[in-house]
């Protein structure tokens, strides 16, 4: 099964992930919300890593949790593992097979703290450790990089989010919004062209798209083997917009919510005053205006438009990897599974 092939299965496996795991979702949220619990305490690497930053907008945001993201090295390397009270610990991850997220989850048994894995593979040792498994269900992922277990981690945190806050407003029309992006795959195949000459990228969001402008980013530099940088649209202020004087293209994700009116005008500044090579995935209309580039969205709910904001950027990646003449489902030094300890 090729990547093309697996990017297109998406709608289907958002569908099955959010319709199979209302029940588990709910003994998620009844951990998290348990009397006896503070925080959140992510485990994960790679592209789970980015799913594991949107967790920390939307359990933040909906839900006012403190989620952080662990430091592995420190239950390994420095055998120094801090002290998890009042913490709930998940690891999310595709193959549940990396030995440092292992050991994140089995020290934090040993402190007697609750454990979920969210993973593709319930026999994995991630989900041999945990206390609960949240099974993706997204059936075999064979390509390299990963798109279809992506999208449903980032459908299995927002059905969590549904389950404390007992809301599913919204969600069952997120497969839908998913299989719309991929129907206009031509307009972003023309996007991407714009794009072929240029050996590296700036890729920045905010709030609840951090996630997508570090997952594109990513993205981009596994299979297109250019140079992208994520950023925050705020930390992107402090300094690295300087580079974009010395012709550096930008990349965008910009639907409309709380940040958009700054990014907005971060854009807007960049290319007037800077002449910048924009791309550009939003619902708004005067914002993708902007952008030389335009890969529009249907507008969704903020927290809801990572899902369907990275499934463009996936696509942009695979048409920008065919105009460089590289090969999507080769990509050059890396596994499917890596296991980093």
């Amino acid at each position: 099964m090729s990547l093309w092939d697996e990017i297109h299965e998406q709608p289907d496996t958002v569908r099955r992930m959010l319709d199979s795991n209302r029940s588990v979702a709910g003994e998620v949220a009844a951990l998290i919300g348990a009397a006896d619990t503070a925080s959140v305490v992510i485990a994960a690497r790679g592209t789970s890593d980015n799913a594991a930053r949107y967790a920390q907008y939307v359990w933040g945001s909906r839900h006012r949790l403190q989620v952080a993201l662990a430091t592995p090295s420190l239950y390994t390397l420095y055998q120094r593992p801090p002290r998890l009270d009042r913490a709930i610990v998940i690891g999310i991850s595709q193959s549940g097979e990396s030995p440092d997220l292992v050991a994140v989850l089995r020290e934090a048994r040993c402190q007697r703290r609750p454990t979920v894995a969210i993973t593709n593979h319930p026999d994995s040792p991630l989900a041999m450790v945990a206390d609960l498994c949240f099974e993706l269900e997204s059936g075999e992922e064979r390509a390299t990089a990963a798109t279809k277990t992506y999208t449903s981690q980032l459908a299995a945190v927002a059905l969590i989010a549904a389950a404390m806050g007992g809301d599913y407003a919204g969600l069952s029309r997120v497969a839908d919004d998913v299989a719309r992006v991929l129907a206009s795959g031509e307009q972003i195949a023309h996007a991407a062209s714009r794009f072929s000459d240029d050996a590296s990228a700036a890729v920045i969001g905010r709030g609840f798209n951090l996630s997508t402008a570090f997952e594109w980013a990513l993205k981009l530099q596994e299979l297109v083997g250019i140079c992208a940088m994520p950023f925050s649209t705020a930390d992107f202020l402090h300094g690295p917009v300087a580079l974009v004087a010395d012709g550096l293209p930008v990349l965008a994700v910009a639907p409309s919510g709380a940040p958009l009116r700054g990014v907005h005008e971060l854009l807007e500044h960049l290319r007037r005053d800077y002449g910048a090579k924009l791309a550009v995935i939003s619902d708004d209309a005067q914002t993708l205006a902007l952008a030389g580039a335009a890969i529009p969205i249907a507008p969704i709910s903020e927290w809801l438009s990572p899902i369907p904001a990275v499934v463009a950027a996936q696509l942009f990646t695979y048409y920008l990897t065919g105009f460089k003449g590289r090969d999507p489902d080769s990509p050059q030094g890396i596994t499917k599974v890596t296991r980093t300890t």
